[in-house]
């Protein structure tokens, strides 16, 4: 073997298959080995990757902050919070993030029966939780509340945003109920992957009552600039929830077409420019 070729082998050797796949994905692969051990600029990375996902689990959500935020678009808010008193009885006792507390209820008993008179009944009400991650409710609800309500059905009537301090996703479901709304769709953090600290989930639930369950909600993930686009996620969630009024359902029994129903359509009009 010639010296160029000998050198052609080595460096042959040296390439990680995986390494043209990196740009695709924020997910650790190809991360290389210095001898036994992984490189330390990748050990280093990792460590302040698990440090920032243990933040994000314990800040605290700056409600205030994301009152005005939201009251900069023109909406009204209103603040509740869950049967956990804390963070720590929060992240120890899931069950009592999923149910509010008596005065907040009280409180949404109270508005809904200042509102029984008027006829109009809330098609769409949005909540915000904190869930385990107050990061990606800073970060992302702002953006995405503007993209739902470019993306409504100007008929839709609009409930105040209720902001859930302590909250699980099941909480959302005891607020639809208790304010009267036909559908609710709440906004919450998910919890923080190695890569991704300020992923945003949205669940929807029609017909919502405290009695739901998993079920009976459909979830769009990942909502962040790196992830789903907040254009794309509010056109899939209005998407389902005109569906779920449509059909009644939502969850198990309403499936996320709307991908197969926009390449039905771009075939259609392509089929059209050819005739």
């Amino acid at each position: 073997m010639t010296k160029k070729s000998a050198s052609t082998a080595l460096a042959t050797l040296a390439t990680d298959p995986w390494t043209q796949l990196k740009k695709f994905t924020r997910a650790r692969i190809a991360l290389g080995r210095v001898g036994s051990s992984l490189p330390t600029q990748e050990v280093l990375e990792f460590g302040l990757a698990h440090a920032m996902a243990r933040d994000a689990v314990h800040l605290a959500l700056d409600v205030a902050a994301l009152e005005a935020a939201i009251e900069a678009q023109g909406l009204a808010s209103i603040r509740v919070h869950s049967r956990a008193p804390d963070r720590s009885s929060y992240l120890l006792r899931p069950d009592w993030g999923r149910s509010l507390d008596e005065a907040s209820l009280v409180t949404l008993e109270e508005i809904a029966a200042a509102n029984s008179h008027k006829q109009d009944v809330i098609d769409l009400l949005i909540v915000v939780g904190d869930g385990l991650s107050a990061l990606a409710v800073t970060r992302q609800v702002p953006p995405m509340l503007l993209a739902i309500c470019k993306e409504k059905p100007a008929a839709w009537k609009l409930g105040p945003v209720v902001i859930a301090s302590e909250a699980r996703v099941a909480i959302a479901d005891e607020i639809g109920q208790a304010l009267g709304a036909r559908m609710v769709v709440m906004l919450i953090g998910e919890r923080p992957g190695l890569s991704s600290p300020d992923s945003l989930g949205v669940y929807l639930t029609y017909a919502p009552t405290k009695a739901c369950n998993d079920a009976d909600r459909n979830c769009i993930s990942n909502v962040r600039p790196e992830g789903l686009d907040y254009a794309t996620a509010a056109k899939k969630l209005l998407w389902l929830a005109k569906e779920a009024f449509r059909l009644k359902v939502s969850g198990v029994k309403l499936k996320d077409e709307s991908d197969i129903r926009e390449l039905g359509q771009h075939a259609t009009a392509d089929n059209a420019q050819l005739k």
